[in-house]
């Protein structure tokens, strides 16, 4: 077909996953993963360092109390998640640590924060990096901007919506650039004033005790730790190699501990640099200009045409290292979405892979959300700052508590308790601290809209698991079925019935099911009381979904293909015990419309009189959330079959 072939054009063909180095060859070592994950908390270095130093309000010497303590907090952040990364294996984010260490209700609570988290990293990324774009272009040019940030939204959806390493490659030249121009300029900054350090420390001491003598102790803490407070932005993203854990290289905790490093390094460096940098060339702040480009055309002011141009690269890579941070939003936040998807706090469809493998239902939805998002505030950054700052800090508080219970739990049991509770101890006090802070300091500022939208989101997500939980109650009416037809089934050392042969005098009834369960019963005997004198010959199909839960390789499809066999068998075995031929076609996929609609039009041709049955839950009263949550996949696979001349009757099964 035109359309497939134009999808494997744009998307990439469609992966196997019986292919033995699938998962290895699509996941990522720990220096890409640096790129794809890390660069949300070195992007955050372009505006995180310079919020910290304005507002200290000209007490600019303060600053170095400040870019120590920001150090330290990165570091101890990451060792905290490094500790996360050890525990979950196979993926420790703020979700699965809440969930599993307190709740699955606070759980919940720290995935939806997550989740907007991550849409408003793509958003504000994006946003900022156009800013930093269009100030090298004429004034002119700003109406453009809007439009230009929606286009980047929807390149870079498109990028993830071929894989996760098709996603991040393009993007490794950029972001080596900002790291190289960086550490070049924070260096040489440093290296050139060597001399002038005594100088520069008594110059702080004396300024730091005329501010003790004009605002006294208590106003010089309440300036740092409001300065501390204020650059929180610089700590956001440390926890998006916990939760991307699944995407990286075997072993993954040793993939992830290295990728967790290579950031905390990367990140205090640069911000301590910075911050040390503004201090020593006493910049401030200048009409349309950041404090960084500010700094950076202070510093190469003397080298000629060759400085200003480093300073245009500098700058430039700034700018589009804030569009590489906006890759962590579309990483991080569909494995989230996915994960709470898995519990049924979220449509289920969001846990779905493509022929990709890719989350395909979440990136789009990160991406439209963040589309709706910029156009909704303009790309204003100012206001995006407010929104994106306080969501993070619910999850790492969560995640913190969580693992103090954990260690505090098995303190009998592990000699080394102490000193891994101390850590996250630490980091607990550090995050609830800097919440609290921005709650306040930001919450008449917009802060309030965003936590107005986690509410919204955390009240739909407790509204879909009722809705889940109260349908999966009643289909426990039907397992009484499965009950009775079990024992039927069961080998107790005795022989297997008698497989009757193939009626050719009679019609074939092909029954789409979904295991051995009380669904898939109801419809083989609605079938059995119907057409009973119509159909002897039944065949039973069974797809093993592959999704965001259960692909982590070709060994775990193996296993799935393993199960879904000997569901089906017993359908088999059962029909068998009623002297009807019976035989069961297992199939394996990400989608079950695709996979029984390849192997129909072979079932048509060997077999007699072909009919296919699905059954379908009906609810007592159809509403917006019934049509919503249940993707209604026999009624796509009718329409489907029907292309081909292949009947397909729907089985209703009220509840």
């Amino acid at each position: 077909m035109v359309f497939n072939k134009i999808k494997n054009i744009l998307m990439g063909k469609a992966l196997s996953l019986q292919d033995q180095g699938l998962a290895q060859r699509m996941s990522l070592i720990a220096f890409f993963a640096w790129v794809g994950l890390g660069a949300d908390g070195m992007s955050s270095s372009c505006y995180g360092p310079e919020q910290a130093y304005l507002a200290l309000q000209g007490h600019s010497h303060l600053s170095i109390f400040v870019a120590i303590a920001s150090a330290l907090t990165v570091f101890i952040i990451s060792a905290s998640y490094s500790q996360i990364i050890e525990l979950f294996p196979q993926g420790g984010g703020g979700y699965l640590v809440a969930s599993r260490l307190l709740s699955p209700n606070v759980g919940m609570v720290s995935g939806c924060a997550l989740l907007i988290d991550y849409l408003l990293t793509i958003a504000i990324s994006l946003a900022s990096g156009t800013d930093a774009l269009f100030s090298f272009l004429p004034l002119e040019w700003q109406s453009h901007k809007v439009a230009f940030c929606a286009g980047s939204i929807l390149l870079l959806t498109f990028l993830n919506m071929r894989g996760v390493k098709e996603s991040v490659l393009p993007l490794v030249p950029i972001f080596l650039i900002f790291i190289i121009t960086h550490v070049f300029m924070i260096i040489y900054a440093i290296y050139i004033h060597i001399n002038t350090v005594p100088a520069l420390i008594a110059s702080t001491q004396n300024d730091i005790h005329q501010t003790y003598q004009q605002i006294g102790l208590a106003g010089m803490i309440f300036l740092i730790l409001k300065s501390y407070s204020i650059g929180a932005g610089t700590y956001t993203g440390i926890e998006a190699v916990s939760n991307g854990l699944p995407i990286l290289r075997e072993p993954r905790v040793k993939t992830g501990k290295r990728t967790m490093l290579y950031m905390s390094v990367s990140l205090a460096f640069t911000v301590l640099g910075l911050m040390l940098a503004y201090l020593i060339y006493d910049v401030g702040s200048q009409p349309g200009k950041t404090l960084n480009a500010v700094l950076f055309e202070t510093i190469s002011g003397h080298w000629g045409g060759g400085g200003q141009a480093f300073v245009y690269v500098s700058l430039l890579a700034e700018a589009f290292i804030l569009f590489v941070a906006a890759q962590s939003g579309f990483l991080g936040g569909p494995r989230v979405l996915a994960n709470m998807a898995i519990d049924r706090w979220f449509p289920t469809r969001f846990a779905s892979l493509s022929d990709r493998l890719v989350t395909q239902k979440g990136v789009l939805l990160m991406g439209a959300g963040a589309l709706i998002t910029v156009l909704a505030t303009q790309a204003s950054v100012k206001y995006l700052v407010v929104l994106y700052s306080i969501n993070v800090f619910v999850t790492f508080s969560l995640s913190q508590l969580g693992m103090v219970r954990y260690w505090w739990g098995v303190r009998r049991e592990m000699r080394d308790w102490l000193g891994r509770i101390s850590i996250n101890s630490i980091s607990l006090v550090l995050t609830t601290f800097i919440l609290v802070a921005v709650v306040i300091l930001k919450f008449h500022e917009g802060g309030w809209v965003t936590m107005l939208i986690t509410g919204s989101l955390i009240v739909l997500a407790v509204v879909i698991k009722r809705h889940y939980l109260e349908t999966a109650k009643q289909l426990r009416r039907l397992n009484n079925l499965v009950q009775a037809a079990y024992v039927s089934v069961q080998d107790n050392g005795q022989p297997a019935p008698v497989k009757p042969s193939l009626d050719s005098n009679s019609k074939t009834a092909v029954l789409v099911v979904n295991g051995f369960n009380g669904l898939g019963l109801h419809t083989l005997f609605n079938v059995i009381r119907l057409f009973s004198k119509e159909f002897k010959n039944f065949v039973f199909v069974q797809v093993g979904v592959v999704d965001a839960g259960n692909y982590k390789g070709a060994e775990d499809v193996k296993s799935l293909q393993q199960k879904v066999s000997q569901d089906i068998e017993r359908y088999v075995r059962f029909m068998n015990a009623q002297n009807c031929y019976a035989e069961s076609l297992t199939l394996t996929g990400t989608d079950v419309i695709d996979e029984v609609e390849k192997i129909s039009p072979s079932l048509v041709q060997r077999l007699p009189g072909v009919v296919f049955f699905g059954g379908q839950i009906v609810f007592e009263k159809e509403t917006f959330l019934t049509r919503w949550l249940h993707n209604y996949t026999v009624f796509s696979l009718q329409r489907r079959l029907y292309n081909y001349g292949i009947p397909f009757m729907v089985m209703p099964i009220r509840v």
